[in-house]
């Protein structure tokens, strides 16, 4: 064993059958019914307007440096999100175009990375999700060391290998596999509730008593004889 530089090559993916059902269930949906705290920092953000799911690739990279960002590239599977733990650090980037090209040409959907890309201008015209922190034009190094397919922190979420991502513009939400079931599930009827709502809202009717009833139950005082004063 040599911690901080090796190599996990086995992941245990969940079935792409299963995954591919998330790509069209909002992200906030998903994440509402995960007791909303399984969501990525807000601080890594899109940068182009692709939804995405996949079962995680995961990399925990030395700052600035993307040697086991290639090899992960090379080890990843059609469908896979690779998963950079960059730490955060804004002083390099860890991806451009190159890698993204040669990502999609094997067929996987995309990257999320805690620290920085670059050739943000390609980004935004391909069909292929990228998440980051940031944007640095200042590349990388390839000295290592590095891990991959070990547990990662990624804006205050902690990934494993063969964990399910769901991105959109919203954000990014983590699945455990053995959860996913259930969430979907889950999911698909908290979109029926909110189809139901858009079409009372159209209609003019939908019920909003819930509101008051709310703030009666919690105490809420509401004074109605007099403005306030200050």
């Amino acid at each position: 064993m040599k911690p901080g530089f090796r190599i996990y090559t086995k992941v245990n993916r969940p079935p792409s059958v299963l995954v591919e059902k998330f790509n069209h269930i909002p992200v906030a949906n998903i994440a509402d019914n995960m007791g909303r705290i399984s969501c990525v920092d807000t601080g890594i953000k899109p940068f182009n307007r692709v939804k995405m799911a996949g079962p995680a690739i995961t990399v925990k990279a030395p700052v600035g440096d993307n040697l086991m960002f290639h090899k992960a590239l090379d080890m990843a599977q059609k469908g896979d999100i690779i998963v950079v733990d960059g730490e955060g650090s804004m002083n390099h980037s860890l991806t451009g175009e190159v890698m993204m090209r040669y990502a999609m040409s094997k067929g996987i959907k995309g990257f999320v990375v805690d620290g920085c890309i670059r050739d943000v201008e390609a980004v935004k015209e391909l069909e292929f999700g990228v998440y980051a922190r940031g944007v640095q034009p200042k590349g990388p190094y390839k000295n290592g060391p590095g891990e991959i397919n070990v547990p990662v922190s990624i804006g205050g979420q902690v990934v494993n290998p063969g964990d399910i991502l769901v991105c959109d513009m919203d954000g990014i939400v983590v699945i455990k596999p053995d959860d996913a079931l259930f969430l979907l599930e889950r999911s698909l009827k908290h979109n029926q509730i909110e189809e139901e709502y858009m079409d009372l809202i159209e209609k003019g009717i939908w019920d909003r008593s819930w509101v008051d009833q709310e703030l009666e139950n919690k105490g809420c005082e509401i004074i109605e004889d007099f403005a306030y004063k200050s």
